[in-house]
């Protein structure tokens, strides 16, 4: 005899990704939770974040999670903070904020000056065609 036994339904995993950083709020989609919202904290340093919050999202087992990052944790070098499970400590994931002297190494820095450079050396080379034609 052959019988089939059903598969047990695995749960979905908990994962949290990034929508948008505005106006020194951090917001995100939580996704694979349960009907009660689980237990998230937000670390910087070691040090918890206070003001995490998770409202319920438009699709099932889905949550939307603010955290506004207080000012004096926004400072010169790259700061750090993690959102992990209370429960477990689990890390869902992890933001960076890079300002100030360590921004100067920063590759993404160099691009940007790259640009405005460019920018402006094409605005000279316009005027200059201008000026001579």
């Amino acid at each position: 005899m052959n019988e089939m036994t059903p598969k047990s339904a695995k749960a979905k995993p908990l994962a949290l990704s990034k929508t948008r950083l505005h106006g020194g709020v951090w917001e995100g989609l939580l996704t694979g939770a349960a009907k009660t919202a689980p237990a998230l904290t937000l670390r910087h340093n070691d040090r918890l974040v206070d003001g995490v919050t998770l409202k319920e999202g438009p699709d099932k087992g889905t949550w939307i999670v603010r955290a506004a990052i207080p000012a004096e944790m926004i400072a010169d070098g790259m700061q750090v903070f993690t959102f992990c499970l209370e429960d477990t400590g689990e890390v869902l994931d992890s933001f960076a904020l890079i300002a100030g002297a360590g921004l100067a190494d920063d590759i993404r820095a160099e691009m940007a000056l790259l640009r405005s450079e460019l920018d402006m050396l094409k605005r000279a080379f316009r005027k200059h065609c201008h000026d001579t034609a």
